[in-house]
Parts: C-alpha cells; structure tokens; sequence
C-alpha cells in the first residue's frame, strides 16, 4: 500500500481492525435516500470486502450530549459604583493579597477566595496583585498580567460579574476591584 506522496502505511494490527470496524458499523448516514436501488441490495459484496476476522465486536455508545452554556458575559464596574466605592458609600467585603505566590499557586488562592466570597454573599472584593518589578529588563507584572485573563475563564465567569482596575486609593493598577454575582442556593 502506497499513498498519493509515496509514504508506506503500515498494516493494521487486529485490534485496531475490530475497533475501525465498530466505527465504521456505527456511523448513521445524515440523510436518507429518496430511492433505494434494488439491484444495489442484490449485488453481493465485492471480493475485497471479505471479513477479516470472525469477531462480532461490541457496539459503542455514544457519550450523551451535555449542553454546555456560554458563561455569563463580563461587564465593568460602572462609573457610579466605582465613585461609590473610592467615596466609601459601598464597602469593600474582602482583600487577596497575592505579593509573592507563583502563578499556580495564585490561581488557586484567587478561585478559593472568590468562592468563598460568594458563598458569603460578598458583593465587591479587591485583588491586590502588584505592579510587578521595576528593575531589570526581565517579565514585569506576571501576576498583573495573568489575573485579568483568569478571571475572563469560565470557571470564574460563573463567579465574576466584572472587575476593574482599583483607585489609586485602594492600590491603583496594582489591584483589581472584582464584582461578584449572587449565589445561587
């Protein structure tokens, strides 16, 4: 056996013919013929389709569909909520300092927080990041970077209504105020 650009395929193993077998048994066609030609189903198989093996394999169910929703879209703080906020008119109900964690380890401590912060029907907390270093020419800012992006993922999105960067007061751009949805009891 050759292909088009000459490579050799290597024969396949008994396995990989019982498994390729059941596939091709279980695939449904998507559309019905209108006519179903009789002299097709009179006409025996051809030669070349004898059975390689005498083994009936078992059919495979298809996995069931699970509906999977699009998390909840992100949406900013808004100006008044923010003013609210900065003046001390809404509170702050928690702070993450995350100064000095790796990345997985922040990860992990922000999903936690977050959690629990829903849990306790926490509205507003702020995530201290940092700004990241200012010396050398190396990355500045992992945790800045990184923060933002995780909490767009869907394993946050069902947590997070939105999040912006904090006044200059409560940490500026190295701290995010992240707005939280209600839980859902």
């Amino acid at each position: 056996m050759s292909t088009r650009d000459g490579n050799r395929r290597r024969p396949l193993s008994r396995e990989e013919r019982v498994l390729w077998k059941a596939v091709t048994q279980s695939i449904v066609p998507r559309r019905q013929p209108t006519e179903i030609d009789d002299e097709s189903e009179a006409a025996p198989p051809p030669a070349s389709a004898t059975r390689i093996n005498s083994v009936k394999p078992q059919p495979i169910a298809a996995p069931p569909r699970v509906e999977m929703r699009a998390p909840p879209p992100l949406a900013p703080l808004g100006r008044r909520m923010k003013q609210r906020v900065v003046r001390g008119k809404d509170s702050i109900d928690g702070r993450l300092d995350l100064h000095g964690l790796t990345q997985s380890e922040a990860h992990g401590a922000l999903l936690r927080f977050l959690r629990a912060a829903v849990a306790r029907d926490a509205r507003l907390v702020l995530v201290i990041t940092g700004k990241g270093r200012r010396d050398g020419e190396g990355e500045r800012g992992v945790l800045k970077r990184q923060v933002p992006h995780w909490l767009a993922l869907p394993e946050f999105r069902a947590l997070v209504i939105g999040f912006e960067n904090a006044h200059i007061a409560h940490g500026g751009e190295g701290a995010l105020y992240v707005r939280l949805r209600r839980s859902r009891d």
